[in-house]
């Protein structure tokens, strides 16, 4: 039942946590290798004195089963903040007992209260939960594609010439 989740804010005391839900996460997403972040890296990222992330941890009965690492992003068109959610997770025994839902929930309520406009998110296409964002208001946008710069092209393109 979904009124026995609890949300809170991740602390620095949580980082072996986001690191394992998020080893977990890219092995669902047959990616288990690109991990490369470490504990020590999240608690110098997340908690230090420039916080490049934050985190939500969903617990039932104490016992934590989901996270949302999330960014902030900023929209000229609406002159406002947003958050880009970077990964969500909920343990599999888990699924479809209302986790994910609380994540968005506290995530939304972040939003009213400060003021952000909107919560972004890319999710893989073959994905089941993409039903679930869409159950609850996500909208595909249907004419932008997600591109990315890394690796050996964003060094190659960070040493050319004018």
């Amino acid at each position: 039942m979904a009124s026995d989740v609890h949300v809170r804010p991740a602390t620095v005391d949580d980082v072996d946590l986001l690191h394992r839900f998020s080893i977990d996460l890219a092995t669902y997403e047959d990616e288990p290798h690109a991990v490369t972040s470490t504990p020590q890296t999240l608690a110098r990222d997340g908690f230090g004195d420039n916080p490049q992330f934050a985190a939500l941890i969903a617990e039932r009965a104490g016992k934590p089963v989901g996270f949302a690492l999330y960014t902030f992003n900023y929209s000229v068109w609406t002159a406002a903040r947003g958050i880009f959610i970077e990964d969500i997770w909920v343990i599999p025994e888990e699924r479809r007992g209302g986790v994910a839902r609380a994540l968005m929930v506290a995530l939304a309520k972040e939003c009213a209260a400060k003021g952000y406009k909107r919560i972004d998110l890319n999710v893989l296409d073959w994905n089941p939960a993409r039903g679930f964002y869409e159950k609850i208001g996500f909208r595909w946008i249907r004419n932008w594609l997600p591109y990315r710069l890394s690796g050996e092209a964003l060094e190659k393109l960070a040493t050319a010439r004018w």
